[in-house]
C-alpha cells in the first residue's frame, strides 16, 4: 500500500470519527438514549432537513472521492468508494438518531442520503465532472419576540455553529447548474452558474409551532406564525472553473464550491414573487 493510500485511509478514519464526536456534542448529549426505534419525520421542517441530508451526502462523497483520486485510485473507483462512503457516514449518524429518545431511524433521511450520493456518483460516472453542484447557504436569523428568542435558543442553540446546523429557518440549499457544461459551444463564462434554491421560514417546531416553554413548563401554541416554503432563482459562481496553477488556491476554491455565493435572487414564496438584492 502506497503512502498516499495510507494517508487517505487514516484521514478518513480521523475525519469521520472527529465529526461524529462534534455531532454528538451538538445534537445528542442533552437527550437520553434508548433502544433502536424508527420515527416518521417526512413531514417535519418543510423537508428542509431532508434536503440538508442530501447536501451532506453529496459533498461528503465529493471530498472523499478527491482524496481517493489523489491516493492513486482510478476515477471510477474513487467515485464509487467516495460516493458510497458519504451515504455510509450519514447512515452511521442515522443509527445515532435511532438510539436517541428525541429522534429515531428515519427512512426519509436514508432516502435523502442516497439521493445526494447518487447525484454525485451519477454525474461523475456519466460526465466525469460535476455539472450540477449541490450548495448550501446560511444566515443567522434574528427573532424579535422574547418568546421566540428563548425558543430559538433552546431549540437551535446559541452558538454560531449550532445555529448553522439546526436552525432550518436560516438555511437554503441550491442546485447550481454550470451553463458552459451544458452549452459548450457558447461564449458563456466557464465559471457562471444558474442556481435553484429551496428554504423555509416560520418554523419553531418540527411539525407545527407548538412547544412547552423550557423555563416555565407552559404549553405554547403559535398558529399565527405562518410556516412557508421559499424558492429561489439566482446566478452563482462555480469556483472550480476558475483557472489557477496554485494547489492551495485550488483547494480553497474546491471548499468554497460547497457554498452558494451571495447574489441577487428572484424569490417565490407565499404565492408571490419578490426580488432579493442579496440572497444567502
Amino acid at each position: 500500500m502506497n503512502r498516499r493510500l495510507i494517508t487517505v485511509s487514516g484521514g478518513n478514519i480521523i475525519g469521520y470519527g472527529g465529526s461524529l464526536i462534534l455531532f454528538n456534542s451538538a445534537w445528542y448529549k442533552n437527550y437520553p438514549r434508548q433502544s433502536f426505534h424508527t420515527f416518521n419525520d417526512i413531514k417535519e421542517w418543510q423537508q428542509v432537513d431532508k434536503v440538508g441530508h442530501a447536501w451532506a451526502a453529496y459533498n461528503t462523497g465529493k471530498v472523499s472521492t478527491a482524496m481517493w483520486r489523489w491516493a492513486g485510485l482510478s476515477q471510477k473507483k474513487s467515485a464509487l468508494i467516495g460516493g458510497l462512503s458519504g451515504a455510509a457516514y450519514l447512515t452511521v449518524i442515522e443509527i445515532l438518531d435511532a438510539h436517541s429518545a428525541q429522534w429515531g431511524w428515519s427512512w426519509g433521511d436514508i432516502g435523502a442520503n442516497f439521493f445526494g450520493s447518487g447525484l454525485f456518483m451519477g454525474q461523475e460516472l456519466l460526465w466525469q465532472e460535476q455539472r450540477i453542484q449541490y450548495k448550501f447557504s446560511f444566515h443567522r436569523k434574528t427573532y424579535s419576540e422574547p418568546m421566540l428568542v428563548n425558543r430559538a435558543n433552546n431549540l437551535y442553540g446559541k452558538s454560531w455553529y449550532e445555529r448553522m446546523l439546526k436552525d432550518y429557518n436560516g438555511q437554503t440549499y441550491w442546485l447550481s447548474f454550470n451553463m458552459r457544461s451544458f452549452l459548450p459551444k457558447t461564449k458563456i463564462p466557464a465559471w457562471l452558474n444558474i442556481s435553484v434554491g429551496y428554504g423555509a421560514e416560520g418554523m419553531f417546531g418540527g411539525f407545527d409551532n407548538r412547544w412547552v416553554d423550557a423555563n416555565t413548563g407552559t404549553a405554547i401554541n403559535r398558529p399565527d406564525i405562518k410556516r412557508y416554503r421559499q424558492w429561489y432563482l439566482a446566478p452563482d459562481i462555480d469556483f472550480t472553473r476558475i483557472r489557477t496553477n496554485k494547489k492551495g488556491v485550488k483547494l480553497l476554491l474546491a471548499f468554497l464550491n460547497a457554498f452558494k455565493f451571495p447574489m441577487p435572487a428572484l424569490e417565490y414564496s407565499n404565492g408571490r414573487f419578490t426580488f432579493d438584492a442579496i440572497s444567502f
